[in-house]
């Protein structure tokens, strides 16, 4: 019953950090991404859909996001969604492709995308800790139901190991992400 706690535990950190990671893929770094693009919302016959999912996406070269509608009905939604998404660059379309080219960041901007990193990475932090305090408060329930203090020790120390490997995780990928935007 405790392994089942502590594997719970360790799949909802995972979670986390995986979303986490999500996130950071929609962040703009020195280069043009497809992951800058992908989950943008595009309102398509009255449903939001991400644009991954109505478009072929590609970076042909290093400042070019090529984005492909499949329908050339979307063409119009997929413009206006990247448009309202505010990337700092005006997609241009020809037919069924839109190109989007991406200015150069200037150095401020990279400083406060570092920022916005730095605050996305204390989200996932905080949520892997009450992840941790939850299952913790659960863990130490267990001593009423007959589990040897022992057995919710080791336990307790458990989780703390699970929980840091998941922030040290948070952490190496919050630095790779802030080398990566800084890097020109």
């Amino acid at each position: 019953m405790i392994e089942d706690f502590l594997k719970d535990a360790e799949k909802r950190m995972k979670k986390a950090v995986s979303k986490f990671n999500e996130e950071l893929k929609g962040l703009r770094t020195g280069r043009a991404s497809v992951g800058l693009v992908e989950n943008i919302k595009v309102e398509y016959y009255g449903a939001e859909m991400p644009l991954k999912q109505l478009a072929s996406i590609s970076t042909p070269e290093p400042m070019q996001i090529l984005i492909q509608a499949w329908d050339k009905n979307a063409v119009k939604s997929i413009e206006k969604a990247l448009m309202e998404a505010n990337l700092g660059a005006n997609p241009q379309t020809e037919g069924q492709v839109i190109r989007l080219i991406l200015p150069p960041m200037t150095e401020e901007r990279r400083r406060e995308l570092v920022k916005v990193v730095n605050k996305m990475a204390e989200g996932a932090r905080i949520a892997v800790r009450n992840i941790r305090r939850d299952d913790k408060e659960a863990l130490e329930e267990l001593k009423n139901e007959g589990f040897s203090e022992d057995d919710i020790k080791r336990a307790l120390d458990k989780l703390q190991k699970i929980t840091d490997k998941y922030v040290n995780e948070i952490n190496k990928l919050a630095k790779d992400k802030e080398e990566e935007i800084m890097s020109i």
